[in-house]
């Protein structure tokens, strides 16, 4: 078998041989700015400005940084590219906590280096989505101050959730909600004379008051706010907590002691609440005013796939994150049954499936897939990745996993700036010990010695320390290496463009595969269907050992690319009419 790196080959109905060179794998811009529902295979990348590349060198990446690195994603192979907030902001929370969403903040940069990020991606032929964070703004947001300096009789605290408490002096909160970061989701403020006033909700950091949806200044507010950014050129808008904007009426109580936060599975009367589709399809019909098929992306953590579903009926968004995948294990049975219930919900509301596996809330996978042991990690990592990228729908990529980064777990206390990590809840949250810092450490781009070329100096700063072993694992030593991620991750994404039956379609083919192994066809049409091309069908099969043991099969195919290195011990695919043995924790896709 050969291991494809920078060229990949894939057959033809007429065995003759195309190359497909990685350095050229996006469409041209012109194809790319007028494709039709682009969105519904796109590989869309999620840059992390903070982390990504410092131009100035301040220790803190910023939008310059970004846009001199899009030719480095152009030749990746990805479709798109989703900024985190790069807005003005306190950083309370990274940026999430917005105190003006139509200015850029200054550590990032300025409007005019959005307009320029924007304008140079589309003539690389890439889309641009950024972040919208409409649950909650900035506490120095114009609204909150006001509404605080302006004491209980303010109009705009309709536009909050203010709250006077219980108890017979108001000290206890309104209700029992608590925070995701941790701690009541209620803080109590001081009246401009200086007595203790009413409470406001904020189900992250008390920097974060959450809006009420329910007044119709915020619905107007975010539709400018949309329409700003759209008018700038943006592809789209990713929705941070998409699925909190509407409380229960009332505000009752949870009732149960183990509340249930953002990765809930049960209903809370915070999250999930039906009148949010209202506010959809309002988005969804200004979305549609615009040419060029802009759209939304909802961060919808729901109890069910299903319920998730219901954010991306045809009159509301376009995609919903698959937390349901990214959460599940490696283990066959368990893939598999998230895979075919994930494509029965989003095929009963016409709407593409999502995958992914890494962003900047959850510990990297090639750390969750470990089992404590680093380089078993790195090689379900790259497997995972093969099987992500061969299911149909659209793939999201976090920054740095196409260089295979693990989760730095071993960051000191007092470098730590994730709310969560000060907000007593260590041990409760989704990442490192309750905090997200660990995947959010900044890129190794070159060098031997940290920053690795996050910014322009050779020892300058970075906002967080990054590992010395990180060496290894820049794009510089990665470049040019047939066994390494970042050339496996441009050999797949290359072969996923070319090959029609990648990405394409609504469902897959389940094959006989022995116990621990995945096997199943894509063709251009989906399961079960033939692509109308001289010579007959043209299909792929893919085989995903999730066992800990190499495991002898029929080879179904001619090998196209193997998420190992092909001289790992054990590895013989062989060819059609041979048996071949797929070595433990691997992926290997098949011309057949």
């Amino acid at each position: 078998m050969t291991q494809h790196t920078t060229d990949v080959t894939t057959d033809r109905p007429d065995d003759t041989t195309d190359t497909v060179d990685t350095a050229d794998t996006t469409d041209s811009a012109e194809a790319a700015a007028t494709r039709a529902d682009w969105w519904h295979d796109a590989v869309i990348y999620q840059v992390y400005p903070r982390s990504f590349a410092d131009s100035d060198g301040d220790g803190m990446g910023d939008l310059p940084g970004v846009t001199a690195r899009l030719p480095y994603l152009r030749r990746l192979g990805v479709d798109a590219v989703w900024l985190s907030p790069f807005y003005a902001s306190p950083q309370a929370d990274a940026g999430y906590d917005v105190a003006d969403y139509r200015v850029v903040d200054p550590v990032f940069g300025t409007l005019a280096d959005a307009d320029d990020l924007v304008r140079r991606a589309h003539a690389l032929g890439l889309r641009v989505i950024v972040d919208i964070v409409p649950n909650h703004c900035s506490e120095k947001h114009e609204w909150f101050r006001r509404a605080l300096a302006e004491g209980p009789a303010s109009a705009l605290r309709e536009r909050f959730h203010f709250r006077p408490g219980r108890g017979p002096r108001g000290e206890l909160p309104p209700n029992d909600w608590e925070s995701v970061f941790g701690g009541p989701a209620w803080t109590r403020t001081t009246n401009p004379d200086g007595t203790p006033g009413d409470w406001y909700l904020h189900l992250f950091a008390p920097e974060q008051p959450d809006f009420d949806w329910q007044h119709p200044a915020v619905h107007e507010e975010f539709r400018s706010i949309l329409r700003f950014w759209l008018d700038l050129g943006v592809d789209g808008f990713r929705i941070d907590v998409a699925h909190g904007l509407i409380k229960a009426a009332g505000l009752p109580d949870v009732g149960h002691p183990e509340q249930v936060k953002l990765l809930g599975s049960a209903p809370v009367p915070y999250f999930d609440q039906d009148g949010v589709h209202e506010i959809y399809r309002e988005w969804r019909a200004l979305l549609d005013s615009y040419d060029g098929e802009r759209i939304a992306v909802a961060e919808a953590w729901t109890p069910t796939v299903e319920r998730s579903a219901l954010y991306l009926r045809p009159d509301e968004l376009h995609q919903a994150f698959n937390f349901t995948y990214l959460m599940t294990g490696w283990d066959a049975t368990a893939l598999r049954a998230v895979i075919d219930r994930s494509l029965d919900a989003m095929n009963a509301v016409a709407a593409p499936a999502t995958w992914v596996l890494s962003n900047h809330d959850v510990v990297r996978h090639a750390t969750r897939f470990a089992d404590g042991d680093p380089d078993r990690g790195l090689r379900r990592a790259r497997a995972a990745t093969l099987l992500m990228l061969a299911l149909p729908g659209s793939a999201y990529l976090y920054q740095g996993e196409e260089l295979g980064l693990p989760e730095v777990t071993d960051l000191p206390d007092e470098v730590r700036q994730d709310p969560a990590f000060f907000r007593g809840s260590a041990q409760e949250g989704p990442g490192q010990e309750g905090t997200r810092d660990g995947c959010r450490v900044p890129m190794p781009w070159s060098g031997t010695r940290p920053p690795f070329g996050f910014g322009p100096a050779e020892d300058g700063p970075s906002w967080l320390p990054q590992p010395a072993a990180w060496r290894d694992l820049t794009a510089e030593a990665q470049e040019g290496d047939p066994a390494s991620t970042l050339e496996l991750y441009r050999a797949a994404l290359a072969l996923r463009r070319a090959h029609p039956a990648l990405g394409a379609g609504r469902a897959v083919e389940w094959l006989p595969a022995p116990e621990g192994v995945l096997a199943f066809r894509r063709t251009a049409e989906g399961a079960g269907g033939a692509a109308q091309e001289p010579g007959g069908a043209r299909s792929l099969v893919v085989t995903v050992n999730l066992t800990g043991r190499p495991v002898t099969v029929p080879a179904p195919g001619t090998p196209l690319l193997c998420s190992l290195n092909s001289r790992a011990p054990g590895a013989d695919l062989g060819g059609p009419g041979s048996d071949a043995v797929l070595p433990p924790d691997s992926t290997v896709w098949w011309a057949a």
